[in-house]
């Protein structure tokens, strides 16, 4: 199978196109330095010349709280940068992946938020996201859109090698105040691999159980035996420029192991690297 990713180069794109080789794919990686999302004539015509069977949709405006003043680049990126792809993906009747966000969601919810829940983003990250899916669902029969939440993994920043970086400190606040699922993003790419033999639609990915920020750092330096003075506050507190949802739990059917055995499985790969 001839597979083009978007975004090889981020934290995702370099776990996800080792995996697809392994797996026996022939995997086309693209980023900036050689495709421009954002330029519809380039990215169509990129497309239409690889003809790929499947195009994996990484690349985004990923920065949350800078999105808030520079809502111009994260719709141009995760908008119509999506948008360009799906056209593309359309024209070669390529299946297209978009990788999402719990953040399309507002919070209001006290239990698991469904596929099927509608989205009330909070934030320009969030809206630009979900304009996105909006995309995908416009112009292609063959897709999947995988919402994932708090990502994180060996080759970008992320919130498990900030806490560990942070562990000096004397003092160390951690919000509490909001809840959803860590994933892992081998977790994300096997559940990807796993879309691949579903129905077309919406699923989401995410590490399964749930736990708060705070919750999630003091497991962190649990398992890595690492003595913390680990304060809880709250989001108020904490000053973030773009608004999280509180709740941003996702039901991800099972389809990805509890978020505690993936982080265990990253620690001890972190160690080997």
């Amino acid at each position: 199978m001839k597979v083009l990713v978007t975004g090889a180069n981020g934290m995702l794109g370099q776990d996800l196109c080792p995996i697809l080789e392994e797996s026996g794919c022939f995997v086309i990686k693209t980023d900036i330095d050689n495709l421009d999302i954002t330029n519809k004539k380039e990215t169509i015509e990129t497309i239409e010349k690889i003809r790929p069977d499947l195009i994996i949709h990484c690349a985004a405006y990923t920065n949350v709280d800078k999105a808030e003043t520079d809502e111009k680049n994260a719709h141009l990126i995760n908008a119509v940068g999506a948008e360009n792809i799906a056209l593309g993906a359309k024209n070669t009747d390529s299946t297209l992946v978009y990788i999402s966000t719990d953040y399309v969601f507002d919070g209001k919810k006290s239990t698991p938020y469904l596929p099927t829940d509608k989205p009330n983003p909070l934030s320009v990250y969030g809206k630009t996201k979900l304009e996105g899916e909006k995309m995908v669902q416009k112009y292609c029969t063959k897709y999947y859109i995988a919402r994932t939440s708090w990502l994180y993994g060996i080759n970008g920043k992320n919130f498990v090698e900030t806490m560990i970086s942070l562990a000096t400190k004397p003092e160390l606040k951690v919000v509490n105040d909001q809840r959803g699922c860590p994933t892992w993003t081998v977790e994300l790419i096997r559940g990807i691999l796993k879309l691949l033999n579903k129905p077309y639609g919406i699923y989401h990915i995410c590490g399964s159980n749930s736990t708060t920020w705070y919750e999630f750092a003091k497991t962190i330096f649990e398992k890595e035996n690492l003595k913390v003075n680990l304060i809880p506050c709250t989001s108020d507190e904490f000053k973030q420029i773009a608004k999280r949802p509180s709740y941003s739990v996702l039901d991800n059917d099972n389809i990805a192991r509890p978020w505690k055995d993936a982080l265990d499985d990253y620690l001890r790969l972190r160690k080997d690297n």
